[in-house]
């Protein structure tokens, strides 16, 4: 990228030297009307831009007004929360004022608001912000600091100039970065209709036609079903008289392909349960303790894990021992996720993270069905909402799943890893390129305003 050289007029100055003035918002409470100017919030601005038709209005003497008013070149600041210290530059915009959680610049005749705009999104700032904070010691940006912010401050044609250089870099920056969410949400879509299909009959031949095709017999999902219910009872081993699961209610669900069955979690599984209910003591290193934040569809985030020492995780385990193949279902906060316990991982888990053990190893299975479009409307039907979303474990065991034969489970489970594994590096790929494209942001902006 090639910037006009750098002008010998070129001047360090301070964000107040070239403000005509840096003010706070007006302090009110928002209100929902249609007369009065609208009144611009933090929370209004959302991913650079504001929807002013969702932007409300608020209590303002008449004669307050005007000093609150915004005006096309007017820069505002969030001065607190989560945002601190990002801008937004008025554009277009209907008869508005700001709120005090904002701080507004108008900059002076000498300086294209643009130029400032660009230099407040730029690495330099950023790093004057965050000394800024620690300086004050509270998360959040005052006016005086705003204005002690120094920037490069050529003559105002090269600013023109410099402006007219970012954005057509911008632009065809913000092509790829358009192209690059579109193949995110084509790969999002084309997962689930991966899942669909196998969930559904249409993703690998069935063993039905297959054995019509090759004139033989075959052992259907109801015939499976019945296998599954006597092994189930005889590997009964808990408190109790054995009582035989409740059958699914399919009133709503879909027709299934010849050979395939119906069956509730609860008929295909020897336990539904979740994990440890009493707070575990934790230690600096021991057994894993897993939370619903590790469950990942199809895998364990193992990154950010808390442990307990053996003798607490011996203490756990006389209630639930992890084995390979289990299910592990997020229960709670973020519900629906899946994977299988894999081999040669000891952990435990807290109650965020419902177990399903499965029989006649059908884990793989279950795992990716729970994963499906079918099974997640079942989930987000059942699931409560309180303080936080929950399914529990009476909900869990009524779910109902699409139980094809032995052999067809198989292909299908070797099918989908085949194809998720393309999507898997597709998304590794298409999520390196918008990080570099960060990257690139960031390096036109240093590159634009060096010193």
């Amino acid at each position: 990228m090639k910037y006009s050289d750098p002008s010998p007029e070129t001047r360090t100055a301070r964000v107040r030297e070239v403000a005509d003035s840096i003010q706070y918002g007006h302090t009110a409470s928002a209100v929902s009307r249609e007369d009065g100017p609208r009144f611009l919030r933090i929370t209004d601005i959302q991913n650079g831009a504001v929807d002013w038709e969702r932007v409300p209005s608020c209590d303002i003497p008449q004669e307050d007004i005007p000093k609150y008013r915004l005006f096309e070149g007017d820069l505002v600041f969030a001065r607190t929360g989560a945002t601190t210290g990002k801008s937004f530059l008025i554009r277009d915009c209907p008869d508005a004022v700001f709120a005090s959680y904002l701080i507004r610049v108008r900059a002076s005749k000498d300086v294209d608001p643009r130029y400032l705009a660009f230099f407040f999104q730029s690495p330099d700032y950023w790093r004057q912000i965050e000394q800024g904070k620690r300086g004050i010691g509270q998360p959040n940006v005052n006016g005086r600091t705003l204005g002690e912010i120094q920037l490069p401050l050529p003559p105002l044609d090269q600013q023109q100039c410099i402006v007219a250089e970012i954005e057509k870099q911008f632009t065809r920056l913000d092509a790829g970065v358009t192209s690059l969410k579109r193949v995110q949400t084509t790969l999002r879509r084309y997962r689930a209709s991966v899942l669909k299909a196998a969930c559904e009959g249409h993703l690998v031949p069935t063993e039905a036609e297959l054995a019509q095709e090759e004139n033989r017999s075959y052992e259907t999902g109801e015939q499976l079903l019945q296998r599954i219910l006597k092994e189930r009872r005889e590997k009964w081993s808990r408190k109790g008289k054995y009582k035989e699961p409740a059958a699914p209610d399919v009133g709503d669900l879909p027709e299934l392909p010849d050979g395939w069955v119906w069956a509730s979690a609860e008929q295909i599984t020897t336990v539904i349960t979740d994990g440890e209910h009493i707070t575990p003591r934790r230690s600096d290193s021991g057994v894993l303790l897993l939370s619903a934040r590790n469950i990942l569809n199809g895998k364990l985030a193992l990154e950010d894990v808390d442990y307990v020492p053996q003798s607490e995780y011996e203490r756990i385990a006389k209630r639930l021992a992890i084995e390979p193949g289990d299910v592990l279902l997020s229960c709670s906060g973020t519900v629906g996720r899946s994977t299988v316990a894999p081999k040669e991982l000891t952990f435990t888990l807290v109650r965020s993270v419902a177990v399903l053990k499965p029989l006649l190893g059908m884990g793989k299975y279950l795992s990716l069905t729970l994963r499906s479009p079918i099974l997640q409307q079942q989930i987000l039907r059942k699931k409560t909402q309180t303080a936080q979303a929950n399914i529990f474990q009476g909900k869990i065991k009524t779910l109902c799943v699409p139980l094809p034969p032995v052999a067809e489970q198989q292909r299908i489970v070797l099918e989908v890893e085949r194809r998720l594994s393309v999507i898997e590096e597709l998304e590794a790929v298409t999520s390196t390129e918008l990080q570099r494209a960060i990257r690139l942001r960031e390096s036109i902006l240093r590159k634009a305003f060096a010193a």
